[in-house]
């Protein structure tokens, strides 16, 4: 079920009624709690298998085991068998991941090194919406618990509720066991407030979804489909685009599934901090897609030593996390070599100490960037744009293709115009000034500081710019993931 369909609209009020006329009822706490999970497990498993029904046996299958694996991790008698459970929980969820998502590449790439035909081996399998996600949810849970970072739960509805939660099932945020599992085991009250600010969010994702991305992927899709035959400037214009949409989409759904949250009395982790308004690349990958970024960090390059060992290791765990992360976007080759190309932007500034250099909004306390700050949030942007290139090309040569035609005289001609675009371009400058005015908040359009008047005009105009663009609504990009 997706976020911008007529189905969600219907979908998430009844969620919402019934889940409060549950936290309302009168009956004692801990049956209330119960009964409160279990709702969530059953509307979760509702939306999930709204898509195709037959992954539910997946996702229940990797709860269990991760539930299963916890309890033994907190039972065992020695360090040895506590580290047993947690391998076997880690292997059984890789494994599946694996299975699905990476299996037909790797048999379909020997074949082709090796000059053999492989189509009787490839399984052919439908990629289970959102696997990545909480494949990683379920893993950091055994991690933690082994860890003992969280003491293992007995609550199986709890820890069901916790990976099926439908807000952030299928795109995220990658949430921590440290963080959400102790939200389901202690009673909710449903708070006004917060409400309202679940719907902004919700609002402003959508917007960002609906009228800014959607409206990019119009002129995307159509240059990508001829990039060969496109002026440089058309290309440049169509990768600059690209990154909006990718960010209008990934950033909307997160706002939405954050603010669904809200609603529910559920707390879920920040995903996006304006990366776009980043000084350079460090920071941008402090701000993009957070709660990834920080579990490779926490249970990869932490554990191979992080920057407390020899340069050569620094240099070693950069490029593995920054692999990782690429190739856990998808099986294609485009996704590894965009990682390659930010750990190589990113490692100069682990080796010379300078990539915790910003941590702090850009501008903080002011209304506009120093020169230096535009130029370096430009220089980063573009950084980023290339990257978004190789991220969306079908292939490594289709690609270079691309990017080489960046580097003709036809750059400086106008670039392709078709219906539509003026008005793309408009939105998109919207979407940002908003982001700009309001980044030092816990997320934009959060209106606190107008009054009630202009909040309520520019909530009436948000919704009906979502109404004019709904018909054209296309799937989130990160569903693939």
């Amino acid at each position: 079920m997706l976020f911008n369909s007529i189905e969600f609209a219907f979908f998430l009020p009844i969620v919402f009624l019934i889940y409060w006329a549950i936290g309302y009822a009168h009956i004692k706490n801990t049956l209330k709690l119960r009964l409160q999970n279990a709702f969530v497990v059953i509307a979760s498993y509702v939306f999930y298998g709204w898509w195709d029904w037959r992954f539910l046996l997946l996702i229940a299958f990797t709860s269990f085991c991760s539930w299963g694996s916890g309890l033994l991790i907190g039972r065992a008698t020695s360090q040895n068998k506590a580290k047993a459970w947690t391998a076997a929980n880690i292997v059984i969820n890789l494994a599946i991941l694996a299975i699905f998502k990476y299996y037909d590449f790797f048999v379909s790439e020997f074949g082709q090194l090796f000059g053999i035909s492989t189509d009787s081996l490839l399984l052919r399998i439908i990629l289970p919406v959102g696997i990545s996600f909480y494949t990683f949810q379920a893993l950091s849970y055994s991690i933690d618990v082994y860890r003992k970072k969280i003491e293992p739960t007995k609550d199986i509805i709890a820890f069901f509720a916790f990976i099926a939660f439908f807000p952030q099932l299928v795109a995220g945020p990658i949430e921590r066991a440290t963080n959400l599992l102790p939200q389901f085991l202690s009673n909710r009250k449903f708070c006004h407030d917060q409400g309202v600010d679940g719907m902004r969010q919700i609002l402003w994702g959508l917007f960002k979804k609906i009228v800014v991305a959607d409206n990019c992927a119009a002129y995307v899709d159509q240059v990508w489909s001829t990039y060969d035959t496109q002026t440089g400037s058309t290309l440049l214009l169509a990768a600059i685009l690209f990154t909006f949409q990718i960010y209008g989409d990934f950033s909307g759904y997160s706002d939405i599934a954050i603010g669904t949250a809200k609603l529910f009395g559920i707390k879920l982790m920040r995903n996006f901090n304006n990366p776009y308004f980043s000084r350079d690349i460090a920071e941008f990958w402090r701000r993009w897609h957070i709660s990834l970024t920080t579990w490779f960090r926490d249970y990869v390059y932490i554990p191979l030593g992080g920057s407390r060992v020899s340069k050569w290791k620094i240099v070693r765990n950069t490029f593995v996390i920054f692999l990782l992360s690429g190739f856990w976007h998808g099986a294609n080759w485009t996704f590894i070599a965009w990682g390659a190309y930010h750990a190589l932007l990113f490692l100069p500034l682990i080796l010379l100490g300078q990539n915790r250099k910003y941590t702090n909004q850009v501008a903080e306390g002011r209304l506009l960037p120093t020169l230096k700050e535009t130029l370096q949030i430009l220089v980063t942007f573009g950084l980023a744009v290339l990257g978004w290139i190789i991220f969306r090309a079908p292939s490594i040569g289709q690609a270079w293709e691309y990017i080489s035609g960046l580097g003709t005289t036809s750059l400086f001609t106008m670039p392709m115009m078709i219906g539509g675009l003026k008005r793309t371009l408009f939105f998109t400058v919207i979407m940002l000034i908003v982001e700009w005015f309001d980044r030092e908040h816990e997320h934009a359009f959060c209106l606190s500081q107008l009054p009630q008047w202009v909040r309520y005009i520019a909530i009436y105009i948000l919704i009906l710019c979502m109404l004019e663009f709904a018909g054209n609504s296309q799937s989130f990009i990160y569903f693939q993931f």
